[in-house]
């Protein structure tokens, strides 16, 4: 009778647990404290004892298959972090700062939050060799070449790789938006099982819809590790709040396009030196949500979710005129995501 009711209770614990997994860290399993709720996958937290375990315990061993199928997303992950460190903004913006374990002592942190050296960071960053040039080669090959060059660059590539709390996967080209004019077009999908489930939960209620939203690409460092925040009113904010607080959004492309104008940036990544970015999320059509004509503001984060994210070169923009409440556009949308993001 009480191994029933035990395992009625596990099974219950478990049930519960689960859809929350990701807010608890995967060493100490403490929960964590973050601005903006869980993200959808898991991470250790910022207790140096927690990092050396998590640094040493050979979870990091997933680099050299991320590498090898995946590079055009390190690619993506590499350009925002070199971004977001030679941003003006950096002391704010470049959040996470990497906790890395020194390999030649794994007893101390070659890089710690608690003691930020922009600088050397810089250095190994600038070491991490051409992603495309990885690809050839063994992955063992490649970290001996990396080694030589800076000890810190492959162990900062491996928390670049791990550290990216979001799922992010390129599309190919039969599930790429082919009004959005570039190739590099990736799933983005941030949002906890929880998250996601109260999202549904209101989708049903209130209905949903796409927009668009613009950010500098020095931001996305940490929004893939932070989540979509409501920046107005904090530091966070880089544009003014015309109308109110709340995560801004459009159904226009050229409106978010203004606000993802980039700083030009010495990266390798993409085969490009001045990159921007626009994202694609699924919003809830609330009374929460405000319209003020084609810029909308909604204050509750939960209401909104990434969905796609479109990177272009050199400066460029697509199509400044998509309207995402044109029905052969939304059309087009739900013919690309099919069951990819609730399969996801």
């Amino acid at each position: 009778m009480s191994h029933h009711i035990n395992c009625k209770h596990s099974t219950t614990f478990i049930q519960q647990r689960i859809p929350t997994l990701n807010e608890y860290c995967v060493v100490c399993d403490e929960q964590h404290v973050f601005q903006n709720g869980s993200m959808l996958k898991p991470a250790v937290c910022t207790r140096e004892l927690c990092v050396f375990s998590f640094y040493t315990l050979g979870v990091m061993s997933g680099a050299a298959e991320e590498v090898a199928t995946g590079a055009e997303v390190v690619d993506l992950l590499v350009a925002m972090c070199r971004a977001a460190l030679e941003s003006p903004r950096k002391s704010i913006i470049f959040e996470p700062y990497p906790s890395v374990v020194d390999p030649n002592d794994p007893k101390t942190l070659a890089f710690n939050p608690k003691k930020k050296n922009y600088e050397r960071l810089q250095k190994a960053l600038d070491s991490v060799m051409s992603i495309r040039e990885m690809t050839q080669g063994s992955y063992l090959e490649i970290k001996k070449q990396m080694d030589k060059l800076d000890p810190l660059a492959h162990p900062l590539l491996q928390w670049i790789i791990s550290s990216n709390r979001s799922h992010i996967v390129k599309l190919p080209l039969s599930r790429q938006l082919k009004f959005m004019h570039t190739s590099h077009q990736f799933l983005l999908l941030s949002s906890p099982p929880a998250k996601e489930a109260r999202f549904r939960t209101a989708k049903k209620l209130y209905g949903s819809t796409f927009a668009f939203h613009g950010s500098h690409i020095e931001n996305w460092h940490s929004v893939l590790r932070n989540g979509l925040v409501n920046a107005s009113y904090t530091k966070l904010q880089l544009h003014g709040a015309a109308y109110g607080k709340g995560i801004y959004l459009s159904p226009i492309s050229s409106i978010s396009f203004g606000y993802s104008g980039s700083r030009p940036i010495q990266s390798r990544f993409l085969q490009s030196r001045n990159l921007n970015c626009i994202a694609l999320c699924e919003v809830i059509t609330s009374k929460d949500l405000q319209k003020h004509g084609n810029i909308w503001v909604c204050p509750v984060s939960d209401h909104v979710c990434t969905r796609f994210f479109f990177v272009y070169e050199d400066g460029q923009v697509g199509d400044a005129n998509i309207n995402t409440q044109e029905p052969k556009v939304q059309k087009e949308i739900m013919r690309v995501i099919g069951t990819q993001i609730y399969s996801s």
